[in-house]
């Protein structure tokens, strides 16, 4: 499980680094600020969970059951809270409304929160 949990943290960074890129130079002309800034957004909350698992990954004091939980509830998250912002903020380049699906915004957001609070508790509650 811990190279799964690497690999994809290093993978989640390899993204946030190709994708800021392409947000910064590639979409700079083609975004108003706010939107840049919208989508700058994704990509820190991307990489901040990349290397969330780089390091849960290394973790030892956290069990395989807790790590696995945590994993899937950061994953998740990141997918549905960073991809969604990037379709967001990007709305206007596309004929497709992508505020109709808005609503996963939050809920990314939100299993980024539990998997930090899983991680926490487990932690102090461990024997």
């Amino acid at each position: 499980m811990n190279k799964t949990i690497l690999v994809t943290g290093l993978v989640f960074g390899l993204l946030a680094v190709v994708i800021g890129a392409f947000g910064a130079h590639g979409l700079k002309k083609v975004l108003s600020p706010e939107e840049l800034n919208t989508f700058e957004t994704g990509v820190k909350y991307q990489m901040y969970h990349a290397l969330f698992l780089i390091f849960l990954s290394l973790l030892t004091v956290a069990g395989d059951g807790t790590k696995r939980w945590v994993f899937y509830l950061i994953t998740l998250g990141v997918l549905l809270f960073s991809f969604s912002i990037y379709l967001l903020a990007t709305n206007s380049l596309t004929s497709f409304d992508f505020r109709k699906i808005g609503f996963v915004t939050p809920i990314g957001g939100t299993l980024l929160i539990f998997g930090w609070g899983l991680l926490l508790f487990r932690i102090l509650t461990k024997n």
